[in-house]
């Protein structure tokens, strides 16, 4: 049976992650621990009888970053280009959006400090989105729906397509895209990925 202070624990913990992942996307690494600790309504030392130090805290708030921006993709093979649509959506609101421009601008200035972070990002997130990706393409391969290839470069491909220099124009604050060319640039990277893997080439 657990212990009465547990769910208190648990839910200080999450404060305090939430906390630090709000200052690590507004002020990088350099943001203080203390800073965290007021906006997680804690001491200091509350902070640090969880997180012995702020890199563990900065760790732990990276996954919670990378699983965020990870997209799942469920759907069928009976209409791959909507599904690809939807993919394609929803991949670059999470990657092109507040929260995913952040902490990879924050994770990039710190890769050098912390490696193995920068490669459990990795993983936690573009990872995992590409293994889904490739999963889905490898079964609209197998249906006849898309040309036969290795699905995971192909799946690899998209997501470089989708991304592209609009990722590079949103890190810099450049002139962003209205909403109705949005959509209309995710459907030309589809349909452009669709005339490489038309079964019938």
């Amino acid at each position: 049976m657990g212990h009465p202070a547990e769910p208190a624990i648990t839910e200080t913990r999450n404060r305090l992650i939430q906390a630090a992942r709000e200052a690590f996307m507004e002020e990088g690494y350099r943001a203080s621990v203390d800073g965290i600790a007021s906006r997680a309504g804690v001491a200091k030392q509350t902070l640090y009888n969880h997180f012995p130090s702020k890199d563990e805290l900065f760790s732990e708030s990276v996954g919670l970053v990378a699983a965020a921006i990870a997209v799942t993709l469920d759907g069928q093979t009976d209409d791959v280009r909507a599904t690809l649509l939807r993919f394609g959506t929803a991949f670059r609101e999470k990657v092109h959006g507040a929260e995913g421009l952040a902490m990879f601008r924050t994770l990039m200035a710190e890769a050098v400090r912390f490696p193995t972070l920068a490669l459990a990002f990795f993983a936690k997130g573009p990872e995992q989105t590409a293994a889904r990706l490739a999963d889905f393409l490898g079964r609209a391969m197998t249906a006849g729906r898309l040309r036969q290839d290795d699905p995971r470069f192909a799946a690899e491909m998209l997501m470089g397509m989708l991304n592209n220099i609009d990722h590079f124009r949103h890190l810099s604050s450049n002139t962003l895209l209205p909403e109705i060319l949005e959509t209309d640039r995710i459907g030309q990277i589809v349909d452009c990925f669709l005339r490489a893997y038309d079964p019938n080439q």
